[in-house]
């Protein structure tokens, strides 16, 4: 039996003896006010509709106008959709701590450290995970001498976005420039990333193991917003495409990645392998799209996991957190 197999098998065991009833009242919060409200609003309804067709008793709570909903409905545990700001940086999460709420994936640190990809890169670095190489952009940026350091081509990205929002491909200065003054639309903090030539890959993780990795292909420069959730010609490679061997290493280094920020209960961590066969982290991501085309429910489905089973497999993990506040 592989490690995949193993994994939706010890799953499946642990949901069967759970029953509707212990979930209690589920608050699925989504829509939120990000710029990826759109794409929390898609994830929202499909995981609402998951738990719903489970039979829990699961509602919907959108945060778009604060935090009030939190305060005054009455449930028992949360479910968190939202993606980007306001809701995968802590903010949601600190909330629902002083509300005593337990709740699904990673807690306040985590959540603001994956979110933050320029404070992940350096804590990366201080691991000694490999990571490209970069450099902090404001309005006085020597743009030429960016690009010189950097090897002539970058990535440009909002530190704080999701969804690949805001960022853009720079192959000299004028064009590094440009870049710049549409991320910081999104973002006080924009940096330039190395641009890795390569395979980009991507690896969830679900109750702190991983799932079959998945290779991506597209024909934009990058994988970018249109490629994630609207073209319909982006490939996603399951089996990934690499060896054994080489897939185990992916897997190891994006669980590594996953855990040196604190990640907890389910994520995901993209990266690429540049043509030298080496792996470079991009970022986590702690609350993963659940829409159609998104990653996570696609890597569960290859491992043996259902839409259905990998949403309440999330949801138990808000278990633990009552077992550790009554310990």
């Amino acid at each position: 039996m592989n490690i995949d197999v193993q994994h939706s098998v010890a799953i499946k065991s642990q949901l069967a003896n759970l029953s509707p009833e212990c979930f209690g009242r589920v608050a699925v919060i989504y829509g939120g006010t990000s710029a990826e409200r759109e794409v929390s609003l898609k994830s929202g309804k499909a995981v609402l509709d998951a738990l719903q067709q489970a039979n829990l008793d699961a509602f919907w709570l959108d945060t778009q106008n604060g935090i009030k909903a939190l305060i005054d409905e009455a449930y028992d545990r949360a479910f968190i959709v939202l993606h980007g700001r306001g809701g995968e940086d802590g903010t949601i999460q600190g909330a629902l701590e002083l509300l005593e709420k337990p709740y699904t994936g990673s807690g306040v640190l985590a959540s603001a450290l994956a979110m933050d990809k320029l404070r992940s890169k350096r804590l990366w670095q201080s691991l000694g995970l490999a990571t490209p190489e970069y450099a902090l952009l404001t309005e006085n940026t020597d743009w030429q001498q960016v690009m010189r350091q950097l090897g002539g081509a970058v990535m440009v990205k909002p530190a704080h976005e999701g969804s690949s929002i805001g960022m853009r491909k720079a192959t000299n200065g004028s064009e590094l420039e440009q870049a710049f003054t549409e991320a910081v639309k999104y973002d006080s903090l924009v940096f330039a990333e190395q641009w890795v030539t390569g395979k980009e890959f991507t690896v969830a993780v679900l109750n702190e193991e991983t799932l079959p990795a998945i290779g991506l292909e597209t024909r934009h420069q990058f994988y970018d917003y249109d490629a994630k959730y609207i073209a319909d010609d982006t490939r996603y490679l399951l089996p990934c495409g690499l060896p054994g061997d080489a897939e185990t290493q992916l897997r190891s280094i994006a669980l590594a990645a996953y855990k040196a920020l604190g990640c907890k209960g389910w994520g995901r961590t993209d990266l690429m392998q540049s043509e030298d066969g080496g792996f470079w982290l991009l970022e986590v991501n702690t609350v993963p799209g659940m829409t159609d085309h998104s990653l996570v429910p696609m890597a569960a489905k290859h491992a043996g996991l259902s839409f259905q089973e990998l949403v309440l497999a999330i949801l138990a993990g808000t278990f633990a957190q009552e077992t550790a506040s009554s310990a």
